[in-house]
Formats: C-alpha cells, sequence, structure tokens
C-alpha cells in the first residue's frame, strides 16, 4: 500500500462530527472561562471603586464571597470538560470503521450498549446545564450593557432625567446597604471615561458566545452519540461501522 493510499485510509477513519464537536466544546470551554474569569474580576473593581462596595471583614456570604466561588467553578468546569473532550474523541474514534478494519467485526456487549447509553444521557444533561449557564450569563451581560449603552450616549441625556442604578435591585447587597450610583454624578462618569465598563461587558458578552458555542457543541456531541448508538446495536445489518 502506497503512501497516499494509506493517507486516504487513515482520513476516512477520522470521526468528523466528533471532532467537530469536540473542538467547538474546547473553542466555548475556553472562551466561556477565560473571559468568565477576567469578567468577574472586572466585575470587582467596579464595584469597589465606582460603587464603594467594600468586602465583608467576617466571613459572610457576600458578593465577593460569591464571585470568589464563580471562580472556582470556573476552574471545576474547565478541568471537567477537558476530560470529557478526550472521552468524546475516544468514543467517536470507537466507532468508526478503522477500528473494525484493524480488529475485524465483533457483537457489542450488554456492557457496552449501557456504557453508550450512559454517556448518551451524561451529554443530555450537560447540554441542559449548559443551556442555564447560557441564561445566567445572559443576565450581567443585559446589566452592563444598559450602563454602557447610558455612558455612550451620556452627552446626550438630559441632565434634568438622571436616573440611579441600585444595587439592591439586582440582589449584589443587602436591602439595609444603599449602594447607588447615579448618571450625574463624577463616580458615574469617571467610570464611563474608564476602560473597566466596556472590558468588562465586552468580556461577559464574549463568554456568553463561548456557552453558546457549548450548547452548539453538545447539540451535536448527543446527536453524534445517538446516532452511533444506533449503528452499533442495530439488528438489521449487525454493523458499528460509522464515520461520524
Amino acid at each position: 500500500m502506497g503512501c497516499s493510499e494509506c493517507c486516504l485510509k487513515c482520513l476516512s477513519g477520522i470521526p468528523y462530527a466528533s471532532l467537530i464537536a469536540t473542538i467547538l466544546l474546547y473553542a466555548g470551554v475556553a472562551l466561556f472561562c477565560g473571559c468568565g474569569h477576567e469578567a468577574l474580576s472586572g466585575t470587582v473593581t467596579i464595584l469597589q471603586t465606582y460603587f464603594d462596595v467594600v468586602r465583608s471583614p467576617v466571613d459572610a456570604l457576600d458578593v465577593f464571597t460569591m464571585i470568589d466561588i464563580l471562580k472556582y467553578v470556573i476552574y471545576g468546569v474547565a478541568a471537567a470538560f477537558f476530560v470529557y473532550g478526550i472521552l468524546l474523541m475516544v468514543e467517536g474514534f470507537f466507532t468508526t470503521g478503522a477500528i473494525r478494519d484493524l480488529y475485524g467485526d465483533f457483537k457489542i456487549t450488554t456492557c457496552g450498549r449501557c456504557v453508550s447509553a450512559w454517556f448518551i444521557m451524561l451529554t443530555y444533561i450537560f447540554m441542559l446545564a449548559w443551556l442555564g449557564v447560557t441564561a445566567f450569563t445572559s443576565l450581567p451581560v443585559f446589566m452592563y450593557f444598559n450602563i454602557w449603552n447610558i455612558c455612550q450616549n451620556i452627552s446626550r441625556v438630559d441632565s434634568s432625567l438622571e436616573s440611579c442604578f441600585d444595587l439592591r435591585q439586582f440582589g449584589i447587597v443587602s436591602i439595609g446597604e444603599e449602594k447607588k450610583l447615579c448618571t450625574g454624578s463624577e463616580n458615574f462618569i469617571k467610570m464611563c471615561e474608564s476602560n473597566e465598563l466596556d472590558l468588562t461587558f465586552h468580556l461577559f458578552v464574549c463568554a456568553l458566545a463561548g456557552a453558546g458555542a457549548a450548547v452548539i457543541a453538545m447539540v451535536v456531541a448527543v446527536s453524534v452519540l445517538i446516532h452511533n448508538n444506533a449503528i452499533l446495536t442495530s439488528k438489521n445489518t449487525g454493523r458499528y461501522c460509522t464515520r461520524f
């Protein structure tokens, strides 16, 4: 067999759909985790600098503690989906014609069918989880968009129509604390002129895009796994070869 025939044989055994899903998953998770982490750090800076919110001296569950928890969750998500992406590719490679050519046809066992079904269920749960993450990430995007939009049009806003952003409305501080920022205040003008607001807003937008990419990757992965499982357990053909 020549070199070109060997390369074509190797390329024919690549699970392209699984490969696309894995690349899209890695890209989405990397975008969400990286941009989300930096956006949370920017949020801390904005709260401390312009809203005069201070960290609680005691071990209380304030907004800064919650942000620290979210950062640790991001670390866990990055590690978990790095491993999951590898498993997804392994599952794809072991359901291609390349394995059949190397080891010959064999029957899938009951245990193998259970593992395949469990992997489908796990991927479906991950898809629902990423849908929730996408919805949750849209909340800070909406909040920052409102502030950013006012900053972009601050020269056109009537000075007599002053509006204020009260953090109590978003549950960031307790009801007893009055932490609000009005459009006519010096801190609001400084925040609009600084880079923190613009950068944090666009980082949250990128994090939202990353979560959306992860959702698409999960949809593709579920479709691929269901297709492969159907081929594996087919009673009509008895074959498991697929290039998905």
